[in-house]
């Protein structure tokens, strides 16, 4: 139901129609754009058909715009005008009975409303969080979470197979800091041994909690000799870990289908595995690098390693794949990984990144492409960074977890709904000033409260007639009309097609939310209106009107409930 695609291969069809008759000429290859025309026009639709197809027919636009004016006119009964505009677009207004024949349409598709149904199903996996497990995740994880999760979502609604995936970055130096933070709190708990000052270690309060954990579950003995115990202690200590981040994710609404996990790809040799498959195409070879540029290293030595031909996929440099040790850099397990994604016959693989990750998408893109043979695309999305504030100024919270702002305080403080939606406020690749303030206010100003008033506003108009949001109306003709006002709002819902269409296509949540607080600015200035004139009220004694209104009422919150789900966000019936 995405009236512009609908029309605009309508149009196509006509105009390659007038041709076979001779009428106008048209190129083998052409296209024609169908949109919403400009605020101050009362049309519904807008074509430049005629301005495409002018010079080829050597004639003016207006007077090329009147010849398919009169053949549209002729073949589409639901037109009931078209005018002809500025250099010529062909500005199309529909009747009552199109609007009609729409809003039942759509009241029949409830839940599905907006989703493609022509474009081709997808397996997707896109990989999201993958924060280390060394503690809580913070308000940087959260920003990516909500988007990869909503991302999903997009893609989940309109028909496509998706696996929301965490890869859990179990193995090296951060994890022996870690396991040995853990070790150093359990002598602190059980024998009042001081932890040491160490930049290394992880201090937050957390790690305490681990530590009690597993100090529960084993002798005080056991904890004499961490050599003997380190493999224990680091595989619980990773467990308590995770279960912290999945308690936060659980406070966001998100949910993974899958963890991968890093030390299981090294135990089965998959890195190892993987360079040796690049080794055979001749991706990896012997050489030197030169010093990065920008940074002046006293200690740097160029010297003969192991590296990967990312420049032969587009990016910057050549990768090296071993350190002075020999032991695999952080890039040749992400390789391994990958080539495990790939071995699982995705369509498409999608990475949200943090902002601090945006140098390294060149040289992963670049990997997956050698692995697959150029057969996969990967698609990534960095997430830029979130700034608190409070009153105009920079807010500082608790902290309890360690020395960084976390997702369970932030979602304390103003709950999960206003935090999912927030975050999409805009674009993932701008940053984000997230204000306390206005996400507590209940007003305009705040756009998660302004959306979910909408929806109960409706579902309050209902209650009075004593009548189920969900109870199906009957229209016909003769009891269905819609004014101005209402068609303005009718025309903004049969947007929301092209809105999901373009969101997916282009991986944009932010979209959605954007496109929510148009709607609802519409219904809620036509619901102002009602208060000084009563030939605008929702609910009057003109059964008519009523009926009308109500069903509007029903689509609105189709739409509004069908965005807010995608965004994981609850649509209350009171406020």
């Amino acid at each position: 139901m995405n009236l512009f695609l609908e029309y605009q291969k309508k149009i196509l069809k006509i105009l390659k129609k007038l041709e076979r008759k001779k009428l106008i000429k048209v190129p083998i290859k052409f296209n024609i754009s169908v949109e919403l025309p400009p605020k101050n026009q009362k049309a519904d639709l807008s074509c430049n058909a005629a301005m495409v197809l002018a010079k080829i027919n050597n004639i003016s636009p207006i007077k090329l715009a009147e010849i398919i004016k009169k053949n549209l006119m002729s073949n589409f009964k639901e037109f009931k005008n078209i005018d002809i505009a500025g250099p010529g677009f062909l500005n199309i207004s529909f009747n009552t009975i199109f609007w009609r024949v729409y809003i039942n349409k759509l009241i029949t598709l409830d839940s599905k409303y907006g989703s493609n149904k022509n474009s081709k199903r997808k397996k997707y996996n896109i990989e999201f969080v993958s924060a280390n497990p060394t503690g809580p995740l913070h308000v940087g994880h959260c920003r990516g979470a909500i988007l990869g999760d909503v991302i999903s979502n997009l893609l989940i609604f309109n028909g496509n197979k998706v696996i929301k995936e965490y890869y859990v970055n179990d193995y090296g130096e951060q994890i022996k800091n870690f396991v040995y933070s853990v070790y150093y709190r359990i002598l602190e708990i059980t024998h009042k041994k001081p932890f040491p000052e160490d930049k290394k270690l992880y201090p937050g309060d957390y790690i305490r909690h681990i530590a009690n954990k597993i100090i529960k579950n084993n002798s005080i003995k056991d904890f004499q000799n961490v050599n003997k115990i380190y493999k224990k202690l680091s595989s619980e200590s990773l467990k308590y870990s995770m279960d912290l981040i999945k308690d936060d994710l659980d406070l966001l609404g998100v949910k993974h289908n899958n963890f991968v996990y890093e030390s299981h790809l090294i135990k089965n040799k998959m890195v190892d595995k993987t360079i040796n498959k690049l080794k055979k195409k001749r991706y990896v070879y012997k050489g030197k690098l030169q010093e990065p540029k920008g940074e002046k290293n006293k200690d740097w030595k160029a010297r003969d390693q192991l590296l990967f031909k990312s420049t032969k996929f587009g990016d910057d440099v050549d990768r090296p794949l071993q350190k002075k040790d020999s032991t695999w850099t952080y890039f040749a397990g992400d390789l391994a990984y990958h080539a495990h994604k790939v071995s699982r016959k995705f369509d498409v693989l999608i990475n949200i990144l943090g902002s601090d990750h945006s140098g390294y998408t060149k040289r992963i893109i670049s990997g997956t492409r050698a692995i697959s043979d150029n057969k996969i695309n990967l698609i990534c999305k960095v997430s830029q960074l979130v700034k608190l504030f409070k009153n105009g100024q920079p807010f500082k919270m608790s902290k309890r977890k360690g020395d960084y702002v976390t997702v369970e305080d932030l979602t304390k403080e103003v709950g999960k709904d206003s935090v999912r939606f927030m975050m999409l406020s805009r674009s993932n690749d701008v940053e984000l000033d997230f204000d306390f303030q206005k996400v507590t206010e209940k007003s305009k100003e705040n756009p998660v409260f302004y959306v979910q008033y909408a929806y109960a506003r409706i579902n309050s108009i209902f209650g009075l007639l004593n009548l189920n949001l969900r109870h199906k109306l009957k229209i016909d003709d003769k009891n269905f009309s819609l004014n101005h006002h209402e068609i303005q709002i009718m025309k903004k819902i049969s947007e929301w097609p092209k809105c999901i269409d373009i969101s997916s296509k282009k991986l944009e949540a932010h979209r959605i939310p954007y496109y929510l607080y148009d709607l609802v600015t519409l219904f809620h200035s036509y619901w102002n209106l009602g208060r000084d004139n009563k030939e605008y009220r929702f609910v009057s004694s003109d059964k008519q009107i009523n009926t009308s209104r109500l069903i509007l009422l029903q689509a609105l919150s189709i739409v509004i409930k069908n965005g807010m789900k995608i965004l994981g966000v609850s649509t209350p019936e009171r406020m």
